[in-house]
């Protein structure tokens, strides 16, 4: 049986779209948009907070968003175990909403950074990551971001170090990580982590923009079809 996707919409939410577009023309699942003024999760069994600008991004990233209704559920299923991605501006709501630890603040550049970057994945044995082969030094993915410079203090930065949450840091084509190819001062040059019980997922970069054969390039659906195979086996 195919899991069911929940692709939550936000006012500003500009990346919902293709997230569905991966899941269903791509990657054939089941998939549905679930409003932010609902409580309904209508059955999901994985929850995608997409890119964009919720709200404007007034106040903070993520800090109106992650009082929504639909937030509420959200937190519920993730506490009782339920898969859910956030992507760029659904990471920043993840770390709002506390089901990650951290802060992001602006690019240390100041700018908006729009390329794409090279991931090493830090960690296989993940919901995200089990289908990334060992031989796959980097894979390559997207970003589009402002605020995707990630913070935390030593203490959290350890934590995510001795449990294995960071997942994802920008490095080279060949998997190396060095300041060179930090494209916002990230910590660590972290660019996704996981919560400790290792079923929620945050990450600037967006995956569901690099599944498209059409566009050549096919990494994101790595991360999606981690998920599904999970699920499924």
């Amino acid at each position: 049986m195919k899991p069911k996707f929940g692709v939550v919409v936000f006012p500003g939410s500009n990346c919902d779209y293709d997230a569905y577009y991966a899941i269903k023309k791509i990657l054939d699942q089941d998939v549905t948009f679930l409003w932010h003024k609902e409580n309904n999760l209508d059955e999901a069994n994985v929850i995608i907070l997409p890119g964009g600008f919720s709200y404007g991004d007034y106040l903070r990233t993520g800090a109106i968003a992650r009082f929504s209704p639909i937030m509420n559920s959200v937190i519920d299923f993730a506490h009782k175990g339920g898969i859910v991605i956030g992507i760029c501006n659904g990471f920043q709501i993840l770390l709002e909403a506390g089901l990650l630890p951290g802060v992001m603040l602006r690019n240390m550049s100041l700018q908006f950074v729009c390329k794409d970057v090279y991931l090493s994945t830090e960690n296989r044995n993940t919901f995200f990551s089990n289908e990334i082969q060992i031989e796959k030094k980097a894979i390559k993915i997207p970003i589009a971001h402002g605020e995707g410079n990630y913070y935390a203090s030593d203490d959290v930065l350890k934590s995510l170090q001795e449990n294995n949450q960071i997942i994802f840091r920008y490095s080279d084509s060949s998997g190396k990580i060095s300041d060179e190819v930090n494209p916002n001062g990230s910590l660590m040059n972290i660019a996704g982590i996981i919560n400790k019980q290792g079923n929620v997922l945050g990450m600037m970069p967006h995956p569901e923009r690099a599944c498209d054969p059409v566009l050549n390039k096919t990494d994101g659906q790595f991360i999606f079809k981690s998920i599904i195979n999970y699920l499924t086996n």
